[in-house]
């Protein structure tokens, strides 16, 4: 998504619906930008927030806080454990 070639992605980051996104890192090689080359880490996903945020015309808090609610949704069962 933070890549420039990415358009397809940044695409999917417009259609998706608000209450259906979340963000995740799950591959070690494919960091977002400026981190582009060196292993992945959780640590970056506030840019990739960054960027649909600037995609939707939202601010990275809005975005962060609706991702945290559909992850607390869609896990809730396992949070209440």
């Amino acid at each position: 998504m933070t890549f420039k070639n990415a358009e397809d992605i940044r695409e999917v980051a417009r259609f998706v619906p608000l209450d259906r996104m979340l963000i995740e890192t799950d591959s070690p090689y494919l960091s977002p930008m400026p981190y582009r080359g060196k292993t992945n880490s959780p640590a970056y996903v506030p840019w990739v927030a960054k960027r649909i945020a600037e995609i939707r015309g939202m601010t990275v808090e809005d975005i962060g806080a609706l991702t945290t609610q559909n992850f607390e949704s869609l896990f809730s069962k396992v949070l209440a454990s």
